[in-house]
């Protein structure tokens, strides 16, 4: 076994698989466990933000957050990388 990689060969299947989970109209394919992973996290984010909350606006703006959470999560990723 080599510990040669490939990145014409990963490049290939990766746009295989890409192309394999776009539907017709060009949206991405979303299962039912990305769906459930997505509505507990948005009720976790939401009960942290509005318990964190200082008065009645900011717990309006948790609930904001908390339907854009997975951004947050990638951005902060990326931060403690640093990239």
């Amino acid at each position: 076994m080599s510990d040669y990689f490939d990145n014409e060969k990963f490049k290939k299947n990766l746009k295989k698989k890409i192309k394999k989970n776009v539907k017709n109209r060009g949206s991405i394919k979303i299962t039912k466990g990305s769906n459930t992973f997505y509505f507990f996290g948005f009720i976790g984010s939401a009960i942290y933000y509005i318990s964190t909350a200082t008065g009645f606006w900011m717990g309006v703006l948790g609930v904001l957050k908390s339907l854009v959470w997975p951004a947050f999560l990638v951005f902060e990723a990326l931060k403690a990388l640093g990239a």
